[in-house]
């Protein structure tokens, strides 16, 4: 369970998250069970798969004069709306804190711009831990106030020391983790656990330049535009569903440094905007494709 904080300068809300098979009176329905139980609706995102006919939705709605008491409200929209539509749904209250655990390895650019939101309050986050495969990040989080694990892992020991991971984890009580710049390929095992609850970010050159160099073989190559990509981890390597993205163009005036600095700039702010897309609830996704409400 997340640690629960009591906002008391802001009324408490719920976020619910809908997909199911598109048909007639979905929006009607969802909106007059709120409206029955006098719930105030802050915001409504639906979305259609013309091609698909999946429904989605996302509404939140203010529980302040709710009739429905928060521990009963899955429990009553599951009887009264979801099983007539044959509903997915996931529900989120606003006072619920999630855990964020932060992997890194020696790059320090995303580790610094996280922590720095986390610190300033721009997230309702707590971040318990950090955990590495190399010592160079501990300064860096004793800084911060944070406990530093390290996990120095081979291809002899990788299984083993994923299996202590996923146990700090879970004594952290984490809810979801977030690989900044960590160069390290996780297994099947260990992302089963956290299903689409793992965050990564890398370049946008994959797959046509691969390795440890991008910017030296896409600098090489003469490319315009440089980015990076934001998706859920899954067990295919970088191919999860895609959260978010951005590009910047470059020139023949830019060298390799230029091009390295840039694109770092852009993997902190990419993987930023997917952090709070995350804790804002702001995304569904279905089959392997997000959807973003913005």
């Amino acid at each position: 369970m997340a640690e629960i904080k009591n906002h008391k300068d802001k009324s408490q809300s719920v976020v619910l998250l809908i997909d199911c098979p598109d048909r007639k009176g979905l929006v009607a329905s969802v909106t007059e069970f709120i409206f029955k139980n006098n719930g105030n609706i802050i915001t409504l995102d639906q979305h259609i798969d013309a091609q698909k006919k999946v429904f989605f939705m996302r509404v939140e709605w203010d529980l302040e004069k709710f009739s429905i008491p928060r521990e009963k409200i899955g429990e009553y929209l599951q009887a009264l709306v979801a099983e007539k539509f044959k509903m997915k749904w996931r529900m989120y209250f606003s006072d619920e804190t999630p855990r964020m655990a932060i992997f890194v390895s020696k790059l320090p650019h995303c580790l610094f711009d996280v922590l720095s939101r986390f610190q300033s309050g721009e997230w309702n986050v707590e971040v318990p831990v950090i955990i590495s495969n190399h010592t160079d990040m501990e300064p860096v989080s004793k800084s911060f106030g944070i406990d530093y694990h390290v996990f120095q892992i081979n291809k002899d020991n990788k299984k083993k020391q994923e299996i202590e991971q996923i146990k700090l984890l879970k004594k952290y009580d984490i809810d979801f983790i977030v690989l900044a710049r960590y160069m390290q390929i996780l297994t099947e095992d260990f992302v089963s656990n956290y299903e689409n609850r793992i965050i990564n970010i890398h370049h946008s050159f994959l797959p046509a330049f691969p390795g440890a160099k991008p910017y030296h073989s896409a600098y090489e190559r003469g490319v315009k535009i440089i980015g990076a990509t934001s998706h859920y981890v899954t067990a295919e390597l970088d191919a999860g569903p895609i959260i978010e993205q951005d590009v910047v163009r470059v020139s023949h005036k830019d060298d390799v440094e230029n091009m390295v600095r840039r694109g770092r700039d852009l993997e902190k702010v990419v993987l930023s905007r997917a952090i709070t897309y995350h804790l804002e609830h702001k995304i569904l996704i279905h089959e392997n494709r997000t959807l973003v409400f913005h």
